[in-house]
């Protein structure tokens, strides 16, 4: 059994480790909110880009559009980028998106952006295309889009058949969902095509086939910038729960070491009075 001093020792350490905790669940909390914020402000706008390339498919020949296939001389190799993060300490968040990652079968590359993510793929020694660590300490939309118009290149030249994201979509503090989306190449809602080609017909200028195919990058760009956002807010999430558990068994650890100090406090005092009872009915003996 441990003698007092090793229990105060760590009542002390237990105290110690619940203030870092505590200290770690607000900061979380409050990233969380600016979080949410940035990640509801590009909603509008990415669902009306979506809404404004189905509106002008109706009028455009699908063999016109481009990035919605594979190159002709492309190979058989999928790009999957991981969205995970760069510090610890947020639960099984970026275990998460190795394991969904790992469901891809076939041959893959990974584009790791967040330094916990490259090293679970490196130690699983699975191809790690490309690490992107600097991004998530500051989100800014100019700086994805570098990242974007790389892929969409690479994917022209024929490097990956297909572009994946992996990531965890932000529902709420509690609850991330690891989501698996393919933005490259870009899926055409053809039953919609169909229901909207004798609804709208709409004159544009200069020319459908030229606009939509000024969009469709920027669909790419949106959907990987968007998917960050969400990274990002659910990293956030996902600390502040894991902290606030992490507290909670701090609380919950201190207060059994406090109740097995004080047993032992009070049995060491018991056993002290019982010798001096002992030697004061000694002394009367004599």
């Amino acid at each position: 059994m441990s003698n007092l001093k090793e229990i105060r020792s760590r009542i002390n350490s237990v105290s110690s480790t619940m203030k870092i905790t505590s200290a770690m669940k607000m900061v979380s909390a409050a990233k969380l909110k600016k979080a949410q914020d940035h990640m509801m402000n590009i909603k509008p706008y990415s669902d009306g880009l979506s809404k404004m390339i189905q509106n002008l498919l109706p009028n455009i020949d699908p063999s016109e559009i481009k990035l919605t296939s594979p190159a002709p001389n492309a190979t058989n190799t999928t790009l999957i980028i991981a969205l995970t993060s760069n510090r610890g300490l947020c639960g099984a968040f970026n275990t998460n998106v190795f394991k969904k990652s790992k469901e891809n079968t076939g041959s893959c590359e990974v584009f790791c952006i967040g330094k916990k993510g490259a090293e679970i793929f490196s130690r699983n020694q699975i191809k790690v295309f490309k690490e992107e660590f600097d991004l998530l300490d500051n989100l800014d939309e100019a700086k994805v889009k570098p990242i974007s118009n790389e892929i969409i290149k690479k994917f022209q030249m024929g490097k990956w058949s297909k572009v994946l994201i992996v990531y965890n979509k932000f529902k709420n503090a509690g609850t991330q969902i690891v989501e698996l989306k393919q933005i490259l190449p870009i899926s055409l809602n053809n039953e919609s095509v169909v229901v909207e080609k004798t609804k709208k017909d709409y004159i544009v200028e200069p020319d459908t086939t030229t606009i939509i195919n000024h969009l469709m990058p920027k669909e790419v760009h949106t959907n990987l910038f968007e998917a960050l956002l969400n990274s990002v807010a659910s990293e956030h999430g996902a600390r502040m729960t894991a902290m606030h558990k992490a507290t909670d068994n701090a609380n919950e650890l201190k207060q059994d070491l406090t109740l097995t100090y004080n047993r032992q406090r009070q049995a060491a005092i018991t056993n002290e009075i019982l010798e001096i009872v002992a030697g004061a009915e000694a002394l009367k003996g004599s």
